[in-house]
């Protein structure tokens, strides 16, 4: 016998919901939360669909924050079991979406209703966002939601998003904050030639390099007690025509920072180009801003989350700011407190992606503890 939890996330994983595309991932939680009283709002742009629900007006407000999209499965034939066919085998339930994050967005919505049951009035608001772009370019998903937010001047105090935490066991990880993502486009300008006549070219490569090994070699932050130091990485780099005999007119560099909150984007942007121009290159220079850090420190969300995973499963979590970006990012620069859990993110983007099904009920229970801590000051 499966739970609610899995019961629901099935009912998610069933539609094939492929980034931007999410069709009718969304209807399933339109169904459980507006019984429960939640007003419903589509907050969709540009094809993107976008589920803002609420209910109640007091302070403070508990917002869940999620997506029903998934990434593409590849060939489904290397699938032990269909991708949009959820099926439970033995203890684990497959799928895509199962870990990312339709689990999470399944046990928030029982997390809910089971905490409302109990406390038809509580102290406060509950929120629930869900985007269909958060796998994708993440611009018309929880971006569009926080200005739509903002323009009415509606404020969120706690938001804690389903993503996947966690590494060995449920309950090992929380992330409390994530690194900073900048990235550059860089061309270093040179004069195209023919390699038996230097004198008469200039060879954007030659000149480049040692800039671009100061660049690796710089130390541009130490980091924090939360965050690892800013870290340079260069990902992608092409120049030449593919002859032999011919000098490159340009070079193109793609660089990427993730970066702490000791460090900011301006301030990265003024270093780089300082040892640019410090080397003499003619360059043309593009940023695209991904996100910046966030950090919530240990406080009533952390601590709200922490101890409900310590009573539902006796660890103590790990506080961490590791791994990539999240919509967290979108959120945290308003003000609110920010924290990322959810299930064991082993499989997440994979052939065969899984969750534990005892994983789930539990993940709904921990939700629920959150919201006990948080809103559970009424009477009942």
């Amino acid at each position: 016998m499966t739970g609610e939890v899995t019961e629901l996330a099935r009912e998610l994983i069933a539609v094939a919901s492929v980034t931007p595309d999410d069709g009718t991932g969304q209807e399933p939680l339109r169904a459980r939360l507006a019984p429960l009283g939640f007003r419903l709002e589509d907050m969709g742009e540009a094809q993107v669909a976008n589920l803002y629900a609420r209910l109640g007006d007091a302070g403070p407000v508990v917002a869940f924050a999620g997506h029903t999209d998934v990434v593409p499965t590849g060939p489904e034939e290397d699938w032990r079991h269909p991708p949009f066919t959820p099926t439970v085998d033995g203890n684990l339930l497959y799928g895509r979406g199962a870990a990312d994050m339709k689990g999470s967005v399944a046990a928030f919505t029982v997390a809910v209703e089971r905490f409302l049951a109990r406390h038809p009035e509580p102290a406060g608001s509950i929120v629930f966002l869900i985007t269909g772009d958060e796998e994708g370019p993440a611009v018309h998903g929880t971006p569009a939601m926080i200005r739509q937010l903002q323009a009415r001047q509606e404020d969120l105090d706690y938001c804690l998003v389903g993503e996947p935490s966690c590494s060995e066991r449920l309950g090992d990880t929380v992330k409390n904050g994530r690194r900073g993502s900048l990235t550059g486009e860089l061309a270093v300008l040179g004069t195209q030639g023919h390699v038996a006549y230097p004198h008469k070219a200039d060879n954007p490569i030659h000149r480049a390099l040692p800039a671009l090994a100061e660049l690796v070699e710089t130390q541009w932050d130490a980091g924090n007690a939360y965050f690892p130091p800013t870290s340079f990485q260069i990902p992608n780099i092409q120049a030449g025509t593919g002859a032999h005999n011919v000098i490159p007119g340009s070079l193109d560099v793609q660089f990427n920072f993730r970066y702490s909150t000791e460090s900011t984007k301006e301030s990265l942007k003024d270093r780089v180009t300082e040892i640019l121009d410090r080397h003499g290159l003619r360059f043309d220079l593009h940023w695209h801003e991904n996100g910046d850090p966030f950090l919530t420190e240990p406080g009533p969300l952390v601590n709200a989350l922490t101890e409900s995973i310590k009573d539902a499963t006796g660890l103590e979590t790990h506080l961490s700011t590791a791994g990539g970006t999240s919509d967290g990012r979108f959120i945290a620069p308003l003000g609110v407190q920010v924290a990322e859990f959810g299930p064991i993110n082993a499989t997440i983007h994979q052939v065969d992606e899984h969750v534990d099904v005892a994983d789930l009920e539990k993940l709904a229970e921990i939700y629920e503890g959150v919201l006990e801590r948080l809103l559970g000051g009424d009477s009942g």
